[in-house]
């Protein structure tokens, strides 16, 4: 990053505060949210420390809150026992046991519905299976599964007996698997025959076999689940089906008390380098943000269904399927397939027919669902919707209004929450009884988050229009413990920058001047356009906001004069414009965000595309596209990209 302020450019008045029937029901009001600033502000540890005792059930009672001996590599609750597993099932038997935990849906409709008291017992059956296989405390286990119950299961069931899980997203390729399970010297793959995608049969054993045939020595056995129906081959003596492994196992399990600092998952991020990294997440302090979060930015209540949309291949299927819901006793959907199939209204049908209250989902999911028009969710009854989310990427303030407009029916608000697999839970985010929220802005931190926005010399930037660093300037009991088998890598990315004063989170922020956050992209996504640093997420915005524009994608080319040119792939409403029809609306587009936003940010290039490259769990591959604008040969895994037809589109030669 150049020594030049990130410009703002971006402009969004419209605020709605949260609605009185609302606030009157919520857990926090502002006077609760007031409260807890003001305890974590006097105390942090104390805040915490306070919060961990009331959520969490301690086998044996922490001390020591916070060990900073070795900053920062900070510890949590660090002489304290627990087990994940048990907080999030057992502790809800007695009084939750016949409550629905899981409702399922498969791509071909399928539905299944587990009580808390059945997925205690298939937890328990299945961690008796692993340690029937010599599985204990400590041992890596890779998990690349579809998005069905059992691969909730299996991660319950490894938290339950100490083992480490390392759960890799479907989509992934043979190779990606490999690489993940080399690094985690993983024993065990619990896998399935195949999952259901986008109507198709994702091969997972058959990906895990050409895994396993060109390395993983240390693996031992493979689990496979019986999902397609697929013939596949069984290798003797490494394979047993997942209904073998735990034929005959008893339905109890006493969980393993666990040192709250014992490595809970490994979750592998793509780094800049190409290198996966391995985040790793401690028991503990991972659980205790997971619940609050679940209960204090989703106001889970007792009756309430909620649906996170993610896949449990990504950390927000981690902390907002498979952990934080049931450690709260909620009610969550689960959906194995893809939101188009066999049409754009399978989303808001499963919505309907499950009577979701509670809806979280990606940007990329609205903004794609968007351009099919709003009469294909007015087919279906929204009416139970109450709370709407939106996580992994920021949320342009056009998409924004739609999602309010249509899906919400003006009256639900909105949480647009900023986190990251290394932070484990939420972090920046309305709470919905007491935020006004801005269209496109993530709002303030929850308390006991300390973000900061800073400038190059890690000074605090107070001026509206400029844009720097994120970074978080206390600990918290979430955070990352390391980067799995490579600690000088967890201190280089995320510590050095500021001479480890403060966690950098990576993303270029400003703050307005009512204090909110507005996230403008990665550091590594800002452009530098004649001396002029601008986030690409605001011209995105730009583009967006245009009436003819679905979805836009922004990245720079190098330019001889400028430095950077702005290169802007754009999805259309309606067919995709050929000859003197796209060369006027590319024109129109680029004097539309010259009006919008200046001059600066006009785009040099605009292609337009059917659709952005996506990987399967919606994540735009803007590495790709930047390859792409600079005219380079494409070098790197593409495996992970949902449609790679595509790619002539991008290239601008189909």
């Amino acid at each position: 990053m150049a020594d030049q302020d990130i410009q703002s450019i971006l402009r969004e008045d419209r605020e709605f505060p949260p609605a009185d029937s609302f606030v009157g029901k919520a857990r926090i009001d502002a006077q609760r949210y007031q409260e807890l600033c003001a305890q974590a502000e006097k105390d942090p540890q104390e805040f915490w420390a306070n919060l961990a005792r009331e959520h969490l059930h301690w086998h044996k009672p922490f001390k020591v809150v916070l060990d900073e001996s070795d900053a920062p590599n900070y510890r949590w609750f660090s002489d304290g026992e627990l087990n994940v597993s048990y907080n999030c099932l057992d502790v809800h038997l007695a009084e939750r046991g016949d409550k629905t935990a899981i409702i399922f849906e498969g791509e071909p409709g399928d539905v299944r519905r587990l009580s808390y008291r059945d997925l205690h017992a298939e937890v328990c059956r299945f961690s008796n299976g692993l340690k029937a296989l010599g599985i204990v405390a400590g041992d890596r286990v890779v998990i690349y599964m579809p998005m069905v119950p059992e691969a909730v299961v299996a991660m319950q069931a490894c938290a339950r007996i100490g083992a480490i899980h390392s759960v890799v997203f479907g989509g992934f390729s043979a190779n990606s698997l490999r690489d993940r399970i080399e690094d985690a010297g993983a024993r065990l793959v619990i896998t399935a025959d195949g999952g259901h995608r986008g109507g198709k049969v994702v091969p997972l054993k058959q990906a895990t076999d050409e895994a396993l045939a060109s390395g993983c020595e240390t693996i031992e056995k493979v689990i496979v689940l019986r999902r397609s129906g697929e013939d596949i081959p069984m290798k003797d003596g490494r394979d047993i089906w997942w209904h073998q492994a735990i034929s005959g196992q008893s339905d109890r399990c006493e969980p393993a008390w666990l040192n709250a600092e014992h490595p809970l998952f490994l979750l592998y991020t793509s780094g800049s380098t190409g290198k996966p990294k391995g985040i790793q997440h401690a028991c503990g302090g991972y659980l205790l943000n997971a619940k609050l979060t679940n209960l204090w930015v989703f106001d889970l209540q007792d009756n309430d269904v909620f649906w996170c949309t993610a896949d449990v291949g990504w950390v927000t299927g981690h902390t907002y399927v498979a952990y934080g819901p049931l450690a709260a006793g909620a009610t969550i959907v689960m959906y194995e397939g893809a939101p188009t199939v066999p049409d754009s209204g399978r989303f808001w049908k499963i919505c309907q027919d499950h009577q979701v209250t509670v809806f979280y989902t990606a940007p990329t999911a609205i903004r794609a669902l968007m351009k099919f028009g709003d009469e294909v969710p007015a087919a279906y009854d929204l009416s139970r919707i109450r709370l709407l989310g939106t996580v992994g990427e920021p949320i342009n303030p056009e998409a924004w209004m739609w999602y309010r407009r249509v899906i919400g029916n003006e009256n639900c608000p909105i949480v647009d929450t900023w986190w990251q697999t290394e932070t484990g839970a939420i972090m920046i985010t309305p709470l919905p009884g007491v935020t006004a929220t801005k269209p496109g802005s993530c709002t303030h931190p929850l308390p006991g988050i300390f973000a900061d926005i800073v400038d190059q010399d890690g000074n605090t930037v107070s001026d509206p229009d400029k844009g720097g660093f994120l970074v978080i300037r206390k600990p918290w009991p979430g955070m990352l413990r390391t980067i799995w088998g490579d600690n000088q890598r967890y201190l280089d990315t995320y510590w050095e920058k500021f001479g480890r004063r403060f966690y950098v989170a990576g993303d270029s922020a400003r703050r307005d001047k009512d204090g909110y956050f507005w996230i403008m992209g990665r550091i590594d996504d800002v452009l530098n356009v004649a001396g002029h640093r601008l986030g690409t997420m605001e011209v995105e915005s730009a583009l967006v906001a245009h009436e003819r524009v679905v979805e836009a994608a922004v990245v720079g080319r190098p330019h001889d004069i400028k430095g950077e040119s702005i290169f802007a792939y754009v999805v259309l409403q309606g067919e995709r414009p050929v000859g003197d029809e796209a060369l006027k609306l590319v024109q129109e587009l680029r004097g539309w965000v010259s009006k919008e936003i200046g001059p600066i940010a006009r785009p040099d290039d605009i292609r337009f595309a059917d659709n952005l490259p996506k990987t399967r769990s919606g994540k735009i591959m803007r590495r790709l596209l930047r390859t792409i604008a600079k005219g380079d040969e494409i070098t790197e895994d593409i495996s992970t990209l949902e449609n790679q037809a595509i790619l002539e589109q991008l290239r601008g030669t189909s």
